[in-house]
Protein backbone atom coordinates (compact mmCIF):
# COMPACT_ATOMS: atom_id res chain seq x y z
CA UNK A 1 0.00 0.00 0.00
CA UNK A 2 2.84 2.39 0.77
CA UNK A 3 4.72 1.46 -2.40
CA UNK A 4 7.91 0.48 -0.53
CA UNK A 5 10.44 -2.09 -1.68
CA UNK A 6 10.85 -5.21 0.42
CA UNK A 7 14.16 -4.03 1.82
CA UNK A 8 12.81 -0.61 2.86
CA UNK A 9 11.55 -0.31 6.42
CA UNK A 10 8.12 1.07 7.17
CA UNK A 11 8.60 4.77 8.07
CA UNK A 12 8.54 5.63 11.74
CA UNK A 13 6.79 8.68 13.13
CA UNK A 14 9.81 10.94 12.64
CA UNK A 15 10.19 9.71 9.06
CA UNK A 16 6.66 10.58 8.00
CA UNK A 17 7.43 14.22 7.19
CA UNK A 18 10.23 13.14 4.86
CA UNK A 19 8.11 10.37 3.30
CA UNK A 20 5.01 12.52 2.72
CA UNK A 21 4.47 14.66 -0.39
CA UNK A 22 4.72 18.44 0.17
CA UNK A 23 0.99 19.01 -0.23
CA UNK A 24 0.31 16.48 2.57
CA UNK A 25 2.54 18.16 5.17
CA UNK A 26 0.04 20.75 6.53
CA UNK A 27 -2.63 18.14 7.40
CA UNK A 28 0.03 15.75 8.77
CA UNK A 29 1.46 18.43 11.08
CA UNK A 30 -2.02 19.36 12.28
CA UNK A 31 -2.87 15.72 13.02
CA UNK A 32 0.36 15.16 14.96
CA UNK A 33 -0.20 18.39 16.88
CA UNK A 34 -3.67 17.20 17.91
CA UNK A 35 -2.39 13.76 18.96
CA UNK A 36 0.85 14.65 20.75
CA UNK A 37 0.09 18.02 22.34
CA UNK A 38 -3.70 18.09 22.59
CA UNK A 39 -3.92 14.34 23.25
CA UNK A 40 -6.80 13.80 20.79
CA UNK A 41 -7.42 11.00 18.35
CA UNK A 42 -6.99 12.57 14.91
CA UNK A 43 -7.02 11.56 11.29
CA UNK A 44 -5.82 12.97 7.99
CA UNK A 45 -5.41 12.00 4.37
CA UNK A 46 -1.97 12.12 2.81
CA UNK A 47 0.21 10.82 0.02
CA UNK A 48 3.66 9.30 0.35
CA UNK A 49 6.40 10.13 -2.13
CA UNK A 50 7.03 6.45 -2.68
CA UNK A 51 3.51 5.95 -4.10
CA UNK A 52 2.04 9.38 -4.78
CA UNK A 53 -0.80 7.99 -6.93
CA UNK A 54 -2.37 6.41 -3.85
CA UNK A 55 -4.21 8.26 -1.08
CA UNK A 56 -3.95 6.98 2.51
CA UNK A 57 -5.96 7.87 5.57
CA UNK A 58 -4.01 7.87 8.80
CA UNK A 59 -5.97 7.45 12.03
CA UNK A 60 -3.70 8.15 15.03
CA UNK A 61 -4.23 8.10 18.78
CA UNK A 62 -2.00 9.06 21.71
CA UNK A 63 -0.48 6.37 23.93
CA UNK A 64 -0.02 7.31 27.59
CA UNK A 65 1.10 5.25 30.62
CA UNK A 66 -1.60 6.73 32.83
CA UNK A 67 -4.47 9.16 32.27
CA UNK A 68 -3.19 12.72 32.20
CA UNK A 69 0.42 11.69 31.54
CA UNK A 70 2.43 12.92 28.63
CA UNK A 71 2.12 11.18 25.31
CA UNK A 72 5.08 8.79 25.02
CA UNK A 73 4.02 7.08 21.74
CA UNK A 74 1.66 7.41 18.82
CA UNK A 75 -0.32 4.46 17.54
CA UNK A 76 -1.60 4.82 13.98
CA UNK A 77 -3.40 2.85 11.30
CA UNK A 78 -3.08 3.53 7.55
CA UNK A 79 -6.02 2.76 5.25
CA UNK A 80 -5.89 2.93 1.45
CA UNK A 81 -8.76 5.27 0.50
CA UNK A 82 -7.77 5.94 -3.12
CA UNK A 83 -10.94 4.44 -4.61
CA UNK A 84 -13.13 6.20 -2.06
CA UNK A 85 -11.37 9.52 -2.72
CA UNK A 86 -11.80 9.13 -6.47
CA UNK A 87 -15.49 8.36 -6.05
CA UNK A 88 -15.93 11.43 -3.88
CA UNK A 89 -14.05 13.60 -6.38
CA UNK A 90 -16.19 12.24 -9.22
CA UNK A 91 -19.35 12.88 -7.20
CA UNK A 92 -18.20 16.42 -6.43
CA UNK A 93 -17.38 17.00 -10.11
CA UNK A 94 -20.86 15.79 -11.08
CA UNK A 95 -22.44 18.03 -8.46
CA UNK A 96 -20.46 21.02 -9.75
CA UNK A 97 -21.49 20.22 -13.34
CA UNK A 98 -25.12 19.90 -12.28
CA UNK A 99 -24.94 23.23 -10.46
CA UNK A 100 -23.38 24.94 -13.47
CA UNK A 101 -26.00 23.42 -15.78
CA UNK A 102 -28.76 24.58 -13.45
CA UNK A 103 -27.32 28.09 -13.44
CA UNK A 104 -27.07 27.99 -17.25
CA UNK A 105 -30.70 26.88 -17.59
CA UNK A 106 -31.83 29.65 -15.26
CA UNK A 107 -29.84 32.22 -17.22
CA UNK A 108 -31.22 30.97 -20.54
CA UNK A 109 -34.77 30.99 -19.13
CA UNK A 110 -34.30 34.59 -17.98
CA UNK A 111 -32.96 35.52 -21.40
CA UNK A 112 -35.94 33.76 -22.99
CA UNK A 113 -38.33 35.94 -21.00
CA UNK A 114 -36.55 39.07 -22.20
CA UNK A 115 -36.53 37.88 -25.82
CA UNK A 116 -40.21 36.97 -25.73
CA UNK A 117 -41.14 40.36 -24.34
CA UNK A 118 -39.02 42.07 -26.99
CA UNK A 119 -40.09 39.99 -30.00
CA UNK A 120 -43.66 38.82 -29.35
CA UNK A 121 -46.26 41.61 -29.21
CA UNK A 122 -49.24 41.68 -26.88
CA UNK A 123 -52.24 42.70 -28.97
CA UNK A 124 -54.73 45.16 -27.58
CA UNK A 125 -57.25 46.92 -29.81
CA UNK A 126 -54.76 48.67 -32.09
CA UNK A 127 -55.98 46.78 -35.17
CA UNK A 128 -59.63 47.75 -34.78
CA UNK A 129 -59.11 50.79 -36.99
CA UNK A 130 -58.38 48.36 -39.83
CA UNK A 131 -61.51 46.34 -39.11
CA UNK A 132 -59.46 43.50 -37.64
CA UNK A 133 -58.90 41.78 -34.31
CA UNK A 134 -55.77 39.77 -33.52
CA UNK A 135 -54.89 37.17 -30.91
CA UNK A 136 -51.86 34.92 -30.53
CA UNK A 137 -50.74 31.98 -28.40
CA UNK A 138 -47.10 30.93 -28.11
CA UNK A 139 -45.88 27.70 -26.52
CA UNK A 140 -42.06 27.29 -26.45
CA UNK A 141 -40.44 23.90 -26.47
CA UNK A 142 -39.88 23.04 -22.79
CA UNK A 143 -36.65 21.23 -23.63
CA UNK A 144 -35.15 24.56 -24.73
CA UNK A 145 -35.88 26.23 -21.38
CA UNK A 146 -38.50 28.45 -22.90
CA UNK A 147 -36.35 29.75 -25.71
CA UNK A 148 -38.01 29.65 -29.10
CA UNK A 149 -37.48 31.03 -32.55
CA UNK A 150 -41.16 31.47 -33.46
CA UNK A 151 -42.33 35.06 -33.91
CA UNK A 152 -45.27 37.04 -35.18
CA UNK A 153 -45.94 40.70 -35.83
CA UNK A 154 -48.74 42.97 -36.99
CA UNK A 155 -48.27 46.70 -37.53
CA UNK A 156 -49.65 49.66 -39.43
CA UNK A 157 -47.73 50.95 -42.43
CA UNK A 158 -47.50 54.58 -43.59
CA UNK A 159 -49.72 53.85 -46.59
CA UNK A 160 -52.56 52.77 -44.27
CA UNK A 161 -52.20 49.06 -44.90
CA UNK A 162 -51.40 46.41 -42.34
CA UNK A 163 -48.26 44.23 -42.33
CA UNK A 164 -48.59 40.76 -40.83
CA UNK A 165 -45.73 38.32 -40.33
CA UNK A 166 -45.65 34.82 -38.89
CA UNK A 167 -42.44 32.79 -38.91
CA UNK A 168 -40.68 30.01 -37.10
CA UNK A 169 -37.25 28.87 -35.98
CA UNK A 170 -36.00 26.90 -32.97
CA UNK A 171 -33.68 27.35 -29.99
CA UNK A 172 -31.63 30.26 -28.70
CA UNK A 173 -29.68 30.83 -31.93
CA UNK A 174 -32.93 30.71 -33.88
CA UNK A 175 -34.46 33.22 -31.49
CA UNK A 176 -31.74 35.76 -32.23
CA UNK A 177 -32.11 35.11 -35.97
CA UNK A 178 -35.87 35.56 -35.74
CA UNK A 179 -35.40 38.85 -33.92
CA UNK A 180 -33.12 40.10 -36.70
CA UNK A 181 -35.52 38.99 -39.43
CA UNK A 182 -38.50 40.47 -37.62
CA UNK A 183 -36.96 43.92 -37.35
CA UNK A 184 -35.51 43.68 -40.85
CA UNK A 185 -39.00 43.00 -42.19
CA UNK A 186 -40.46 45.89 -40.21
CA UNK A 187 -37.92 48.24 -41.77
CA UNK A 188 -38.27 46.87 -45.30
CA UNK A 189 -42.03 47.20 -45.14
CA UNK A 190 -41.75 50.99 -45.06
CA UNK A 191 -40.67 50.89 -48.69
CA UNK A 192 -44.36 50.18 -49.50
CA UNK A 193 -43.26 47.39 -51.84
CA UNK A 194 -45.65 44.42 -52.32
CA UNK A 195 -45.30 41.40 -50.03
CA UNK A 196 -43.63 39.26 -52.68
CA UNK A 197 -40.84 41.83 -52.95
CA UNK A 198 -40.53 42.04 -49.14
CA UNK A 199 -40.25 38.27 -48.90
CA UNK A 200 -37.53 38.25 -51.55
CA UNK A 201 -35.56 40.89 -49.68
CA UNK A 202 -36.00 39.09 -46.37
CA UNK A 203 -34.64 35.93 -48.00
CA UNK A 204 -31.55 37.87 -49.08
CA UNK A 205 -31.07 39.06 -45.48
CA UNK A 206 -31.28 35.47 -44.19
CA UNK A 207 -28.90 34.17 -46.88
CA UNK A 208 -26.32 36.82 -45.99
CA UNK A 209 -26.53 35.97 -42.28
CA UNK A 210 -24.77 32.59 -42.31
CA UNK A 211 -24.99 28.92 -43.24
CA UNK A 212 -27.57 28.07 -40.56
CA UNK A 213 -29.79 31.14 -40.96
CA UNK A 214 -32.87 29.39 -42.33
CA UNK A 215 -36.47 30.07 -41.39
CA UNK A 216 -39.99 29.69 -42.70
CA UNK A 217 -42.51 32.52 -42.89
CA UNK A 218 -45.89 33.77 -44.01
CA UNK A 219 -45.83 37.49 -44.81
CA UNK A 220 -49.09 39.28 -45.54
CA UNK A 221 -50.51 42.73 -46.16
CA UNK A 222 -54.10 43.57 -45.41
CA UNK A 223 -55.83 46.16 -47.58
CA UNK A 224 -58.77 47.34 -45.47
CA UNK A 225 -60.34 49.37 -48.27
CA UNK A 226 -60.82 46.13 -50.23
CA UNK A 227 -60.95 43.67 -47.29
CA UNK A 228 -58.16 41.88 -49.12
CA UNK A 229 -55.33 39.85 -47.64
CA UNK A 230 -52.28 39.42 -49.90
CA UNK A 231 -49.78 36.91 -48.57
CA UNK A 232 -46.67 34.93 -49.48
CA UNK A 233 -45.47 31.62 -48.11
CA UNK A 234 -41.79 30.71 -47.66
CA UNK A 235 -41.76 27.06 -46.63
CA UNK A 236 -44.36 27.75 -43.91
CA UNK A 237 -47.72 25.98 -43.39
CA UNK A 238 -50.33 27.82 -45.45
CA UNK A 239 -52.88 29.87 -43.48
CA UNK A 240 -56.29 28.42 -42.63
CA UNK A 241 -59.56 30.29 -43.15
CA UNK A 242 -62.43 29.68 -40.73
CA UNK A 243 -65.67 30.88 -42.30
CA UNK A 244 -69.12 30.00 -40.98
CA UNK A 245 -67.63 27.35 -38.69
CA UNK A 246 -65.85 25.55 -41.55
CA UNK A 247 -62.03 25.50 -41.73
CA UNK A 248 -60.16 25.25 -45.03
CA UNK A 249 -56.52 25.72 -45.90
CA UNK A 250 -55.99 28.64 -48.25
CA UNK A 251 -54.84 27.71 -51.78
CA UNK A 252 -51.13 28.13 -52.44
CA UNK A 253 -49.93 31.09 -54.54
CA UNK A 254 -49.44 30.48 -58.25
CA UNK A 255 -46.46 28.19 -58.69
CA UNK A 256 -46.83 26.81 -55.17
CA UNK A 257 -45.29 27.96 -51.86
CA UNK A 258 -41.80 29.39 -52.06
CA UNK A 259 -38.76 27.79 -50.45
CA UNK A 260 -37.69 28.62 -46.90
CA UNK A 261 -35.81 31.83 -46.18
CA UNK A 262 -32.03 31.61 -46.17
CA UNK A 263 -31.72 28.52 -48.39
CA UNK A 264 -30.94 30.06 -51.80
CA UNK A 265 -30.36 33.69 -52.79
CA UNK A 266 -32.08 35.40 -55.71
CA UNK A 267 -35.35 33.49 -55.19
CA UNK A 268 -38.62 35.09 -56.29
CA UNK A 269 -41.93 34.64 -54.48
CA UNK A 270 -45.53 35.06 -55.62
CA UNK A 271 -48.46 36.28 -53.55
CA UNK A 272 -51.93 34.83 -53.11
CA UNK A 273 -55.01 36.99 -52.52
CA UNK A 274 -57.81 36.20 -50.09
CA UNK A 275 -60.94 38.32 -49.70
CA UNK A 276 -62.22 38.41 -46.13
CA UNK A 277 -65.83 38.59 -45.04
CA UNK A 278 -67.05 39.86 -41.69
CA UNK A 279 -66.35 37.27 -38.92
CA UNK A 280 -63.84 35.39 -41.08
CA UNK A 281 -60.89 34.12 -39.02
CA UNK A 282 -57.46 33.56 -40.59
CA UNK A 283 -55.18 31.21 -38.64
CA UNK A 284 -51.41 31.30 -39.15
CA UNK A 285 -49.47 28.65 -37.26
CA UNK A 286 -46.07 26.99 -36.99
CA UNK A 287 -45.71 23.31 -37.78
CA UNK A 288 -44.66 22.57 -34.19
CA UNK A 289 -48.33 22.91 -33.24
CA UNK A 290 -49.56 20.13 -35.51
CA UNK A 291 -46.63 17.75 -36.15
CA UNK A 292 -47.06 14.19 -34.90
CA UNK A 293 -44.04 12.14 -35.84
CA UNK A 294 -44.06 9.89 -37.78
CA UNK A 295 -47.53 10.73 -39.12
CA UNK A 296 -48.16 12.13 -42.59
CA UNK A 297 -48.17 15.94 -42.99
CA UNK A 298 -51.59 15.73 -44.63
CA UNK A 299 -52.92 13.98 -41.54
CA UNK A 300 -51.41 16.70 -39.36
CA UNK A 301 -53.14 19.37 -41.48
CA UNK A 302 -56.49 17.55 -41.38
CA UNK A 303 -56.18 17.23 -37.61
CA UNK A 304 -55.69 20.97 -37.36
CA UNK A 305 -58.69 21.70 -39.59
CA UNK A 306 -60.84 19.32 -37.56
CA UNK A 307 -59.75 20.90 -34.28
CA UNK A 308 -60.44 24.41 -35.61
CA UNK A 309 -63.98 23.39 -36.60
CA UNK A 310 -64.58 21.49 -33.36
CA UNK A 311 -63.54 24.42 -31.14
CA UNK A 312 -65.72 26.74 -33.21
CA UNK A 313 -68.75 24.43 -32.92
CA UNK A 314 -68.14 23.75 -29.22
CA UNK A 315 -68.16 27.43 -28.27
CA UNK A 316 -68.53 29.99 -31.04
CA UNK A 317 -65.86 32.72 -30.73
CA UNK A 318 -67.46 35.64 -28.90
CA UNK A 319 -67.26 39.15 -30.26
CA UNK A 320 -64.27 41.15 -29.13
CA UNK A 321 -60.59 40.39 -28.82
CA UNK A 322 -61.12 38.40 -25.60
CA UNK A 323 -63.49 36.04 -27.41
CA UNK A 324 -60.99 35.49 -30.21
CA UNK A 325 -58.18 34.89 -27.72
CA UNK A 326 -60.31 32.35 -25.87
CA UNK A 327 -60.88 30.52 -29.16
CA UNK A 328 -57.17 30.26 -30.02
CA UNK A 329 -56.32 29.21 -26.45
CA UNK A 330 -58.82 26.36 -26.66
CA UNK A 331 -57.55 25.38 -30.11
CA UNK A 332 -53.91 25.25 -28.95
CA UNK A 333 -54.89 23.30 -25.82
CA UNK A 334 -56.67 20.73 -27.99
CA UNK A 335 -53.65 20.24 -30.25
CA UNK A 336 -50.89 20.53 -27.67
CA UNK A 337 -49.51 17.65 -25.62
CA UNK A 338 -46.42 15.64 -24.58
CA UNK A 339 -45.87 14.62 -28.21
CA UNK A 340 -44.77 18.15 -29.11
CA UNK A 341 -41.05 18.48 -29.81
CA UNK A 342 -40.90 22.04 -31.14
CA UNK A 343 -42.17 25.53 -30.45
CA UNK A 344 -45.84 26.09 -31.24
CA UNK A 345 -47.33 29.40 -32.34
CA UNK A 346 -50.84 30.34 -33.45
CA UNK A 347 -51.75 33.82 -34.74
CA UNK A 348 -55.43 34.54 -35.45
CA UNK A 349 -56.90 37.50 -37.37
CA UNK A 350 -60.65 38.17 -37.49
CA UNK A 351 -62.35 40.66 -39.71
CA UNK A 352 -64.86 42.69 -37.71
CA UNK A 353 -65.92 45.26 -40.31
CA UNK A 354 -64.68 47.79 -42.78
CA UNK A 355 -62.36 50.62 -41.88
Amino acid sequence: MLGLADDIAVPALLDLATAATPDSLPVLYQALYDVILRKYTAECELRLSSNSERMSRMVAEPVRIAPGDLVWAVRAVFIDVTSDRRRREAAQHSANEARREHERVEAVAELADVLREAVLPHFQDELNVFGLEAAAVYRPDAREAGVGGDWYKARELPDGRLLIGDARGHGLEAATLMARLRYALAGLAYTEEPVERLTQWLNEVACADGDESTATAVIARYHPERSLLRWTCAGHPRPVLVRGGRATQLPAPDGGPGISLGVLPAVTYTAAETSLEVDDIVLMYSDGLIERRPTDPDQDRDRFLGAAEHCCAEVAPDAGRAGLHNYVERLVARLDGPHRTDDATLLALRRIGTR
